[in-house]
């Protein structure tokens, strides 16, 4: 069982930037992939990056390309988002999330396991 533990989330102003992390404990060799999802108030849950944790490939939805770069560090198991230039539209609940084993990096795959959640809120 995978056990996750997301941060970096708060409150800032638009055009600033922000890093989060998600931590995966639990997380074999064979978990190829974490993503990025957000979830807006009232929208539907979108997959907006995910990275392939072997041989580092990385996608992007086209709402956050050239803004947010997605990380990882296989040794802690850890997978970074971070957003710059961030704006109102960007406020949401943003999850990670593990496909099944030996998944690859698909934003509109299939996700398994997911973490709490840490809120990102663009404000003035």
């Amino acid at each position: 069982q995978l056990h996750f533990v997301e941060s970096g989330g708060g409150l800032v102003q638009p055009g600033g930037s922000l890093r989060l992390s998600c931590a995966v404990s639990g997380l074999t060799f064979n978990y190829v992939t974490i993503a990025w999802f957000r979830q807006a108030p009232g929208k539907e849950r979108e997959a907006i990056s995910c990275i392939n944790r072997i041989d580092g490939n990385t996608y992007y939805a086209a709402s956050v390309k050239g803004r947010f770069t997605i990380s990882k560090d296989n040794a802690d198991n850890t997978v970074y988002l971070q957003m710059n230039n961030l704006k109102p539209e960007d406020t949401a609940i943003y999850y990670c999330a593990v496909p099944g084993r030996f998944k690859q990096c698909m934003l509109d795959g299939d996700y398994d396991y997911w973490g709490q959640g840490t809120q990102v809120t663009v404000s003035s």
